[in-house]
This record gives C-alpha cells, structure tokens and sequence, in this order.
C-alpha cells in the first residue's frame, strides 16, 4: 500500500496519545504517502509531529449534513488512497471512507460499522485497560499493518514527543513579547479547566493558591490557559489571588498553545488536552486527576508528576460529581506546592 488516510480523533489529549502509532505507521513505511483528515482545531498537532505528508482539514460545520458528507466522500475519492487507519470510532468516519472507495478500511468494530470495514477489528478487554496509547498501536497489530505486538513488547516506549521547529515557535514568540514576560524569571502555565466536566476540574480556590505561592517564593510569571468556555474558571482563579496572573483564556491558536507551553519552567493542570501537550513536549508537569484513571490517560512523560487520591469511587469517568468530589478535595495546596518547589527548585 503507497498511500494512507488517516481519520484523527477530534480530542485534542486523544491526538496525542494516538501519535505513537502515526508515528510507527510512518517508520514501517517510509516511503508511502500519509495523509491525515483532521478537525481544524487538532490539525496543528500533526503538523508540529512531522510525520504526515499533508494535513486534510475536515471542517463538516462548513459543509454539512449528507450533501456535505457526500462532498467529502467525492473530494476523498479523487486521491486514490489505498488504504484508510480510523483512529476515531464513530459510524461516519466509515461511511466516508467507504463511499470515498477506499480499498482497505481499518477499524474498531465499534458503533455498528463493522460491516463498512474490510478490517474490522474487535475491541478485547485487555486494551482497554492499557494506557489509551495502546488502543490506536492495537489496531496496527491486528489489522496486520505491523508484525510487532506492542501490548507485549516490554522494551517497546510509546513515542508521543512534539518538537516545535523554529518557524512553528514564532507565533508564541509575538505573544511573548507582547506581554512583556522575562526570560530571566520562571514560568508556570496553569490550565485549571477540562472540557469533559467538573469532575475532572481541580478547585480554583486551590489553584489560586498554588499559583500566588509560586509567584511570592519564586517570583513566577503564572499564565492561565483554556478555551474561551473556560474563562469563567480563570477569573475565579484570579478573583482569589493577592497577585496578578496573566489570563490567556480563548486567545490562543493551538499552535500558539504549543509555543508556549515549551516556554514552561513548570506547568499544572487537570486530565486535559493541555496536560497531553505539556507531557509531549516534555516539560516538567504536574496532573491532577479526579474522576479519571491516570493509568489509561495519564501524561507521556518522564518529568510528570501525577497526584491522584484513590477514594472509594474513583475512577468513576462521570462528567459531574454526584457527591462531594472528594477525590480532588483530599489533594492538598500543600502537597501540589511542595511539587512546585522542588521542580521550580531544580
């Protein structure tokens, strides 16, 4: 096969846990053409990964309903593509593909389109107690795409780095600038929100004070980070400090994100797509998890520090706590601040 589409997942901490097998993907053929059909806010992570040929950006907002998905299927068809890897589950993602002709379909058997692939796989129970990294590698193993069997490969280390080439950090750069920020003091990027729910957010009194005791020890530069959905969480942060962070909340590209999250001393945050970031551009991170299981979703990184209170019900994965949260509520300022310490320290 000369020539791959890939369907990405359209979760920003999905994309990044999926790289490990984009990447091996590319590195057992090297020669192929890879193409990858991506919403317009994750696109950015493949291009910053290097590994794909062309980045096709799958805007259904502009072209929508079945005459849209027709179009897709028709703009699809015309490049040939020997084979499709969906990375994402959902039923549409196989009648494009389908309907586009692609000859060899590869997919999880999920959601009933198992008869639109020509390589349905099934999902066993023992991947889905993996780290998610292992779900997308699992369908490179049982479609026969790789004769490695990475679930039991020991010596085999999931690859999810991001490297930023000097033209991609440049839009961070302005940013940087703009805002007047010292490279001679640290930096810690703090991102209190997680789209999934409340239950996997970190109180914001608490973030507060981790992030007014990095700026009164380590005389710290705190930027808040999120969606524009998550700016109500930012100014509560900042309602309860003594000091003044810098809310960068809704105004930030994806790509802007990246830059300057590698610009980071230190950056702390929930389960969320910015802690994948984070993780795959090593930095030295801190995660919270709440309602979420750090073994199947945790951060790709050595330098991570994960804090997680096993309570009687965690993980539960609810979106909202029915109770009291007192998963997030026995991690202590105390506890996430002497982490601080000891990263800023270093």
């Amino acid at each position: 096969m000369n020539s791959f589409l890939i369907r990405a997942t359209n979760w920003i901490g999905d994309c990044v846990m999926s790289l490990p097998a984009v990447k091996e993907l590319r590195r057992l053929h090297p020669d192929a053409r890879l193409s990858i059909l991506a919403r317009p806010w994750v696109a950015d992570i493949y291009r910053v990964a290097n590994v794909i040929d062309e980045v096709i950006l799958f805007d259904r907002e502009a072209r929508p309903g079945i005459r849209g998905l027709l179009g897709w299927a028709r703009d699809l068809r015309v490049c040939a593509f020997d084979c499709a890897l969906l990375l994402q589950n959902a039923f549409e993602a196989a009648v494009i593909t389908r309907l586009a002709g692609i000859p060899e379909r590869i997919g999880y058997a999920t959601q009933g389109r198992g008869f639109l692939l020509t390589r349905p796989i099934p999902l066993r129970q023992e991947i889905s107690s993996l780290h998610q990294s292992y779900y997308y590698l699992n369908l490179l193993t049982e479609s026969r795409l790789s004769p490695l069997r990475y679930t039991e490969d020991r010596s085999y280390q999931p690859d999810a780095c991001l490297r930023l080439s000097s033209v991609q950090r440049l839009p961070a750069a302005k940013i940087f600038e703009s805002l007047a920020l010292s490279a001679d003091k640290p930096l810690v990027g703090i991102s209190p929100g997680a789209s999934y729910g409340p239950a996997k957010r970190w109180l914001p009194d608490r973030y507060a004070a981790v992030a007014d005791h990095v700026m009164h020890r380590w005389d710290a530069q705190v930027l808040l980070f999120g969606s524009a959905d998550e700016a109500p969480i930012a100014r509560e942060i900042q309602s309860n400090m003594r000091h003044q962070p810098i809310l960068l909340t809704g105004r930030t590209t994806l790509l802007e994100l990246l830059g300057l999250i590698e610009r980071c001393d230190l950056f702390i945050t929930n389960d969320s797509g910015p802690m994948h970031l984070a993780g795959a551009l090593q930095r030295p991170l801190i995660a919270l998890f709440g309602s979420t299981d750090e073994n199947a979703t945790g951060p790709m990184n050595a330098r991570s520090h994960v804090i997680h209170k096993q309570v009687e019900c965690t993980p539960c994965f609810l979106r909202t706590c029915p109770i009291d949260l007192r998963c997030f509520k026995q991690i202590t300022v105390e506890e996430v601040c002497k982490f601080a310490d000891q990263i800023l320290k270093g």
